[in-house]
C-alpha cells in the first residue's frame, strides 16, 4: 500500500494502538490525527460526518472514504499480506479470534483499563468493575489454554488476530486483570515485543 492515509486515534487506547502495530509491521505510511476522546472530540459534527457512530479509531482514505472499527480497519490494511491469512480456513480462523476479541475480550478487559485508567476509578462504576471480573478471566482463560498449544492464534504464524489481542491483553494489568497465573500469554506478549517492527504503546 503506497498511498498516504489518515488515522484518526488516540494513542492510549488499544483500538487505536492495533493500528499502529499493523502499520508498523507492513511499513504502512499514515499520518496520526491525535483525538481526544474525554473532551468530545469524536462527538463534533465534522466528525459526525465522518463516522456517525463518534468513534475511533477512524481511517481516512485519500479517495475520502473512510473506515470504523479497529479490526475492520487490521483486515483492510492488511488484505493480501501474510498477516491477514494464507487460505480460506487460515483466514476464517483469523477472524474467529478477532470476533472472540471483540465479543469476548475487549468488552471486559478494555472496558474496565478505560474505568481506571480514562475515568480514574470512581466509586460509582466499581459495580461495573466487579461484573466484568469474571467474563475478563474466562477471556484469558481461553487464550491461556490455546496459547498453551500454539505460538500464535492462528497456529504457527504471527496475524492480525494477534495484533487485535495483544492490545488490550499486554495492559490487561492496567484494568486490574493479574496475569501472573497467565504464563503462555506472558510469553506470547514476550515475543511480540521482540518483533523487529515492534513499536511500544503511549503510556497513559
Amino acid at each position: 500500500m503506497t498511498e498516504k492515509l489518515k488515522v484518526y486515534g488516540d494513542s492510549r487506547s488499544g483500538n487505536c494502538y492495533k493500528i499502529q502495530l499493523l502499520c508498523s509491521e507492513l511499513d504502512i505510511r499514515y499520518d496520526w490525527q491525535e483525538v481526544d476522546i474525554l473532551a468530545g472530540d469524536t462527538h463534533t459534527p465534522q466528525f459526525l460526518a465522518m463516522n456517525a457512530n463518534g468513534k475511533i479509531p477512524l481511517l481516512a482514505l485519500p479517495d475520502g472514504r473512510y473506515l470504523a472499527e479497529s479490526n475492520a480497519i487490521l483486515c483492510y490494511l492488511a488484505d493480501d499480506s501474510k498477516l491477514a491469512g494464507e487460505d480460506r480456513f487460515g483466514r476464517a480462523q483469523i477472524l474467529q479470534w478477532m470476533f472472540f476479541e471483540q465479543y469476548s475480550h475487549e468488552p471486559n478487559i478494555a472496558t474496565s483499563r478505560f474505568i481506571i485508567r480514562y475515568l480514574g476509578n470512581p466509586a460509582d462504576r466499581q459495580a461495573d468493575l466487579a461484573a466484568k471480573r469474571k467474563g475478563g478471566y474466562k477471556a484469558l482463560d481461553v487464550m491461556e489454554k490455546h496459547l498453551l498449544n500454539y505460538a500464535y492464534f492462528a497456529g504457527e504464524a504471527f496475524s492480525i488476530a494477534d495484533i487485535a489481542l495483544f492490545a488490550y491483553t499486554h495492559v490487561a494489568d492496567e484494568g486490574g486483570f493479574d496475569l501472573s497465573n497467565y504464563p503462555a500469554i506472558r510469553s506470547w506478549i514476550r515475543n511480540i515485543e521482540r518483533r523487529p517492527a515492534f513499536v511500544p504503546m503511549k503510556k497513559m
